[in-house]
C-alpha cells in the first residue's frame, strides 16, 4: 500500500510554505504524492486585503519584529527566504486558483510559485491578475484559467475541504496526515522523515 499524505494548508500562512517545502523535499525518499487541500483561515479579512499594521494592532513592532525573525531563520531551515508581508491577502481566490492548477496536472509547482510570490517577492495574491500572472509563468492557459475562476466553480470544493477539515477534527494549519495519523505545524526535516519512516514500517509489519 502506498504512502499517502495530506495537507491542509493555506497561502497565507509562513508555517505552511515551510512545511510545504519539508515535505516536497522528503518525497523522493518516500514516494508519496502530496495531497494538498486549501483551507482558509482568514476568510473575514478584506477582499482587496490589508496592511500587515492593522492585524493586531496590540502588537508592538519590535514584537512583529522578533515574531518575523523567528519564522524567518526557520523557513531558513529549508533553504527559504522570508519576508514579512506589507499587505496581508484574502487567500480565497488564490486558493481556488490552486483547484484549477490541480486540475491541469500542475497542483505541486503552482503552490510553489504562490507562496513565493506572498512572502519572498510581496506580491498580492488576492488579486486575480496577478494569480493569472503566475498561472501564466508556469504554463497554463491564462484565458482558461480567467474563465475558470469567473466561472466560481470551485467555490464548493474550499466548502468540502472546511467540511473535511471539521470532521477531522482540523482547527489550523498547517495540519498533515500521514495516511490517518494527524500531525499539527510545520515540523523539522528531521522529525518529519522519523515520523514517515515509523509509518511506513508499521504499513509494513501490517501486511
Amino acid at each position: 500500500m502506498a504512502l499517502s499524505l495530506a495537507m491542509f494548508s493555506d497561502f497565507i500562512c509562513p508555517f505552511c510554505y515551510i512545511g510545504f517545502e519539508t515535505v516536497r523535499k522528503l518525497k523522493p525518499e518516500f514516494g508519496f504524492a502530496i495531497e494538498w487541500k486549501g483551507f482558509q483561515i482568514h476568510p473575514e479579512w478584506p477582499a482587496a486585503g490589508m496592511a500587515a499594521a492593522e492585524y493586531r494592532r496590540g502588537m508592538d513592532p519590535e514584537t512583529r519584529r522578533m515574531m518575523w525573525a523567528r519564522i524567518a531563520a526557520l523557513g531558513a531551515t529549508v533553504g527559504l527566504e522570508l519576508k514579512s508581508p506589507e499587505l496581508l491577502a484574502n487567500s480565497r481566490l488564490a486558493l481556488e486558483a490552486a483547484e484549477f492548477a490541480k486540475e491541469c496536472g500542475k497542483a505541486e509547482i503552482f503552490e510553489e510559485r504562490v507562496f513565493r510570490a506572498y512572502f519572498n517577492e510581496g506580491l498580492n495574491i488576492g488579486s486575480q491578475s496577478v494569480l493569472g500572472e503566475l498561472a501564466a509563468e508556469i504554463g497554463l492557459d491564462r484565458d482558461e484559467f480567467k474563465l475558470a475562476l469567473e466561472s466560481n466553480r470551485y467555490g464548493s470544493r474550499l466548502n468540502d475541504n472546511a467540511l473535511a477539515a471539521h470532521e477531522r477534527g482540523v482547527d489550523g494549519v498547517p495540519t498533515f496526515f500521514v495516511g490517518d495519523y494527524p500531525l499539527v505545524g510545520a515540523q523539522s526535516e528531521q522529525v518529519m522523515r522519523q515520523i514517515l519512516q515509523r509509518y511506513v514500517q508499521k504499513m509494513a509489519a501490517a501486511t
